[in-house]
C-alpha cells in the first residue's frame, strides 16, 4: 500500500512533443510548472468525485517522480541521487473551469483531483516508459517518456533552484496527447511500464 507525505506536488504543463503538436502549440523554452494541493491526493482504488462546479473534468495520466532527500539547486548532472522512486500520478483538471479562470490552482485542486499509485518503483529508466490510460478499457491516452521535452534530471534542476524540495514531495512530469473527459460510473486506468496499473472510480 503507498503511503507517502508529500509537503507539496510539483507539477509541469506541456511536457510530451506530441502533446504540444496534438494542441498547435509551441515548444516551451522552459519547463510551466504549477501546485496542486496534498488535499487532492487519493490512491489506488480510490474514487474520483466530479465537483458540481465543472461540466467538463478530464484525465490525464502522468509519470510522477517521487523526491528520496532534501533537494535544493541540484544540477541535473546529480538529480537522479535524490529520487525516491517513481510511481504514476492522474492530473485531473477541470478543463471548463481552467479556460474561464485563465490560471490553472483552481481546476487542479479540488478533493480527489490527485490520484498517485499503485507503488513506488525504484530502478527504471524514466526516459524510456511507456505510458497510457485507458476509460472503461478503451485507449485514450498512448505514448512514450521519451516524447518529454524536458528529463527528469533537468526538471529536478529547474524545480529546485526556485524551491527547496523535501522527501515524498512529488514532481509529476507531464501528460501526453489524447487527454478526454471523464463521466460518472467511469473507470479510469493509468499504466506505466514497469510501474503498474493506477485504478480510480469516477463518481
Amino acid at each position: 500500500m503507498l503511503n507517502i507525505n508529500p509537503t507539496k506536488v510539483v507539477c509541469v504543463g506541456l511536457n510530451y512533443r506530441d502533446h504540444a503538436e496534438e494542441l498547435n502549440m509551441e515548444i516551451p523554452e522552459e519547463p510551466i510548472i504549477f501546485l496542486k494541493p496534498t488535499s487532492s491526493i487519493i490512491y489506488h482504488e480510490d474514487k474520483i468525485v466530479l465537483p458540481k462546479q465543472s461540466k467538463r473534468v478530464d484525465h490525464e495520466v502522468e509519470l510522477a517522480v517521487v523526491i528520496g532527500r532534501k533537494c535544493k539547486d541540484v544540477k541535473k548532472e546529480d538529480a537522479l541521487d535524490y529520487i525516491m522512486g517513481y510511481t504514476i500520478l492522474n492530473d485531473v483538471t477541470a478543463r471548463d473551469i481552467q479556460k474561464k479562470d485563465g490560471q490553472w490552482t483552481r481546476a487542479k485542486s479540488f478533493d480527489t483531483f490527485c490520484p498517485i499509485g499503485p507503488r513506488i518503483v525504484k530502478d527504471i529508466d524514466p526516459g524510456n516508459l511507456d505510458i497510457q490510460l485507458r476509460v472503461n478499457g478503451e485507449v485514450r491516452q498512448k505514448s512514450n517518456t521519451k516524447n518529454m521535452i524536458f528529463s527528469v534530471e533537468e526538471l529536478i534542476e529547474f524545480i529546485s533552484e526556485v524551491m527547496t524540495l523535501y522527501p515524498h514531495d512529488i514532481i509529476s512530469t507531464g501528460t501526453p496527447p489524447g487527454v478526454g473527459m471523464l463521466r460518472r460510473g467511469d473507470v479510469v486506468e493509468c499504466e506505466i511500464e514497469g510501474i503498474g496499473i493506477l485504478r480510480n472510480y469516477v463518481v
